[in-house]
């Protein structure tokens, strides 16, 4: 499609200006003219987008550090002529390349879901005739009919609409239908507020409407949605960029150790065929070849607990990086409140009735006033599988479960009051009325709007009986109205009048009976959700359409907003910069009447500030912000395609408080997952300072690159899975969310790594001076002895890893069984690589004697021992704090 995006304020022009702009008339183009601007635009559809390219997502798989020294190692030995290591190093390099590629393989969608969102049909007017026509076949100047129980088929300028009502809550977040009317707005009215504008995908729920179409196909404020979602980058998750760095610092390591090492070698005259096998063995070492798997597995492992608490990952990575979250982003409705209105309260002239959850006996005044909202209705309950589901206007529609609620039945009701004459609802009269027959003779029942109702009303009812109203009475009314909109209520007045006529005259002189009070209530268990992410550090903030006092009434319900402080409005967004937006959304925790631009810019904001950002969201409106968040998030039951194709994870039963589970699990992973990369650093750390050792005081090499990669495979691999399924350390939610510019392994851990490194290898090298040494000493005997003394020195650190502190209790070691298993696999298995001959000859080790066997598993022992005496003695010394600290709080 060719067309510019950009285009006129089609809401501000009057309705000829409109259709002269787009060279159409009242009566629409004619078919010769529809057809050539059809050439020229192009149809009325969405365009898919390209899925990801195969090719490219295997190619980003080489651009790994980790891949890079595999693939080093791999020349060096094919140059050497030593097959075996090629192959074996291959057949790893094979396993990080195909497990990433797994990983991220996957179609880049979202724009595919908009095409389920097409309207197939539309009623156009052609050379001045009404015809039906395929939808695609729509330009810019047709002029289209719409009515209820259509779905609007481009975006249009309505021209007349008669009691004309839209659902448009996926575009724009508006929570309730919106009335419809054809007089110009302001220019700079955002997009929930442009009452004259329909858009392709809503819904028309009631009335008729003519109108000219402004945009079709990806013009649309639906398509242009689209282009903002395809257009947001996919960037690295936290965990991605923090094991990056350390990939690019590991190898900087084993690159300074190589130069070391060779340049120790030359001095020394080693043989060049030495310093090569040197090389592949330290490219080996400085590759944690189990961290792939041992992270995805990790990863695979909270993805199936989530799902477990109804909160489905699509995408691996992410899982990760919900306990990195220090911003949540949620829309209002349906969100963070029940997505349903609900009569909550009955403001008479003498107090107000809180409407309770379940049956209740209502006062006579309350009666009277739920008889009239029940008349002056046009929904139905309808009964569903043994339920009472509701249909037509969700106002109307709370109302009638309110009076059911009441006892009232309002089927009987409206049988005894017979209707005789209507004035239906519409956006300019602002009430509806009814006209009945009742014992007492004709009467009147009206509910509307306040502003409109208030000023008819001549008295108004008390428990004394009617009281004539003056302007100050009236003033009263008025003022409990700007009370009950003010603690987020849309407020309706009913009242009613004895009269013969049907016409609006008729209606002057009303008796006010009372406001009814509708809210949207907080969703269950919202409100200690996010106590609980205030407790954890983390930001909740809301976007919603919804008016401003609305807004900021729920927002202070659910303890988001503090007394006296204020939100910010659309309009004021759209006016502050890029840089002022940065600056405030540091104090801002409520946006209303937030366009999908705005939506974009704010989470676009928060990440500026280099924050963390999950976005939940489940509309068309919500799919750009969906994506461009660090985590998005959409609503399984009532998200549009749309929303969860841009989603990371799906909430399958849209509860708020889903997603702290799936906060705290994040947080659990990333525990889980720096313990398994100390573990694994610390290995491999420990590996590549034996050749540098062994090489400082003139050893031969020590360890060849196939025990390497057996130490890395099988010693190391299996005790760090277990790790990925160690439970949560306690508190985890009462700490703040991670600094996100922090790398996996901080300073604290680091020197822990260093420290474990060092010792491992201290052992190692200790194990390879007594094989070198004494009756029967060599290099085979001490190769063995530093193979055996690493890999229980590896597999005994376990222990060190599993807990920040002290694992020696019963109750603490048996806390992840599968750990001891672990451990007992990995023994068995270093066992048999030494005593079974066919393994052992391609290690190229040999069976250890009975003082071998004590000095390896000796010195193995050294690392675990002294690890967890320390941590017992700090322990020890943290208790009597807590405890001075109890006295004192108590």
């Amino acid at each position: 499609m060719t067309e510019d995006l950009s285009r006129p304020a089609w809401h501000a022009f009057e309705r000829g200006q409109v259709l002269s702009m787009l060279k159409s008339g009242a009566e629409g183009l004619t078919q010769a003219e529809a057809d050539a601007r059809l050439r020229q635009i192009g149809p009325n559809v969405f365009e898919r987008t390209p899925p990801a390219s195969i090719r490219k997502i295997l190619v980003q798989q080489f651009r790994s550090v980790v891949v890079g020294l595999l693939i080093v190692a791999i020349l060096i030995a094919v140059l050497t002529g030593d097959v075996p290591d090629a192959l074996a190093i291959g057949a790893v390099l094979l396993l990080n390349v195909s497990i990433g590629f797994i990983t991220e393989l996957r179609a880049h969608r979202a724009m595919e879901a908009l095409l389920a969102l097409e309207v197939p049909r539309a009623w156009v007017v052609r050379d001045g005739s009404t015809r039906e026509i395929d939808a695609r076949e729509l330009v810019p100047g047709d002029v289209i009919l719409v009515e209820a129980g259509q779905s609007v088929p481009a975006d249009a300028r309505l021209l007349e609409c008669a009691e004309l009502r839209t659902t448009e809550a996926s575009l724009t977040g508006e929570s309730l239908p919106v009335d419809k009317r054809s007089d110009p707005l302001e220019p700079d009215a955002p997009l929930p507020d442009r009452a004259n504008m329909l858009y392709k995908t809503t819904a028309l729920v009631a009335g008729r409407g003519r109108a000219v179409v402004t945009a079709t196909g990806m013009a649309t404020e639906v398509g242009k949605i689209g282009r903002l979602t395809a257009a947001v980058r996919e960037t690295q998750t936290p965990l991605e960029r923090r094991l990056d760095l350390l990939g690019h610092r590991l190898a900087g390591v084993a690159l300074s150790v190589a130069v070391v090492v060779a340049a120790l070698g030359l001095v020394q005259g080693a043989p060049l065929a030495e310093l090569l096998q040197a090389a592949i063995a330290l490219a080996v070492a400085a590759v944690p070849e189990g961290l792939p798997v041992v992270g995805t597995i990790a990863m695979a492992v909270g993805v199936r607990r989530m799902a477990r608490r109804r909160a489905l990952v699509r995408h691996l990575p992410v899982v990760e990086t919900l306990g990195s979250a220090t911003v949540i982003c949620t829309d209002k409705t349906g969100t963070l409140t029940a997505g349903s209105m609900t009569l909550s309260v009955i403001q008479l002239y003498d107090g107000a009735t809180p409407i309770p959850e379940t049956s209740f006996a209502p006062s006579p005044d309350v009666a009277l006033a739920l008889r009239i909202a029940v008349l002056a209705n046009r929904a139905e309950l309808v009964e569903s599988q043994g339920e009472w589901k509701p249909q037509g206007d969700p106002t109307e529609a709370a109302v009638l479960v309110a009076a059911r609620k009441a006892g009232l039945d309002y089927r009987a009701l409206r049988q005894d009051w017979l209707e005789i004459g209507e004035l239906p609802f519409s956006s300019e009269r602002m009430y509806m009325a009814t006209f009945h027959r009742t014992p007492q003779g004709p009467v009147a029942c009206v509910k509307g709007a306040p502003g409109r109702l208030v000023p008819w009303s001549t008295r108004a009812l008390t428990r004394e009986g009617p009281r004539v109203l003056d302007d100050a009475g009236r003033n009263r009314l008025l003022e409990l109205n700007r009370e009950l909109a003010g603690r987020g209520h849309r407020v309706l007045a009913v009242a009613m009048k004895q009269t013969d006529g049907i016409t609006e005259e008729d209606l002057r002189g009303l008796t006010w009976v009372g406001y009814l009070g509708l809210s949207d209530p907080p969703a269950p268990g919202v409100q200690a959700t996010i106590r609980s992410f205030q407790e954890a550090g983390i930001r909740t903030v809301m976007l919603t359409g919804d008016q401003q006092l609305t807004a900021e009434s729920v927002a202070r319900d659910l303890g988001l907003l503090a007394s006296g402080a204020a939100g910010l409005d659309g309009r004021e967004l759209d006016r502050l910069s890029d840089d002022d937006l940065s600056q405030a959304v540091g104090q801002t925790v409520v946006y209303s009447r937030v366009s999908p631009e705005a939506k974009l810019r704010i989470v676009s904001a928060y990440q500026a500030r280099e924050d963390i950002v999950a976005m939940l969201g489940d509309g068309v409106n919500d799919a750009a912000a969906l994506r461009k968040a660090d985590i998005g998030v959409a609503m399984g039951l009532r998200g549009t395609d749309l929303a969860k194709e841009a989603a990371d994870v799906i909430l399958a039963d849209d509860r708020f408080a889903t997603i702290a589970v799936a906060v705290e699990q994040g947080r659990i992973i990333f525990d889980n997952i720096r313990k398994f990369v100390f573990y694994l650093f610390s290995c491999n750390l420990a590996e590549l300072i034996v050749m540098l050792g062994a090489g400082l005081v003139g050893f031969p090499v020590p360890l060849l690159p196939l025990q390497i990669l057996w130490l890395n495979l099988v010693t190391d691999t299996f005790p760090a899975l277990v790790l990925a399924v160690e439970p949560g350390e306690p508190g985890v939610m009462q700490q703040p969310p991670r600094d996100p510019r922090a790398a996996i392994l901080d300073a604290e851990l680091m020197r822990a790594t260093v420290l474990y490194g060092v010792l491992i290898a201290a052992c190692a090298l200790g194990a390879f001076a007594w094989g070198l040494s004494g009756p029967g000493g060599g290099t085979p005997r001490a190769s063995t002895l530093a193979f055996l003394t690493l890999a229980f020195a590896q597999i005994f650190h376990l222990g060190n890893a599993r807990s920040a502190g002290p694992v020696l209790s019963v109750r603490r070691a048996l806390s992840n069984p599968l750990a001891l298993a672990a451990v007992a696999l990995a023994l068995a298995l270093q066992l048999l690589a030494v005593e079974y001959p066919p393994i052992a000859e391609v290690l190229r080790v040999r069976p250890p004697d009975p003082w071998d066997w004590i000095v390896a598993i000796a010195l193995g022992l050294v690392p675990a021992v002294a690890g967890q005496t320390v941590k017992a003695a700090r322990a020890m010394h943290r208790e009597p704090s807590r405890r001075a600290a109890g006295s004192s709080g108590r």
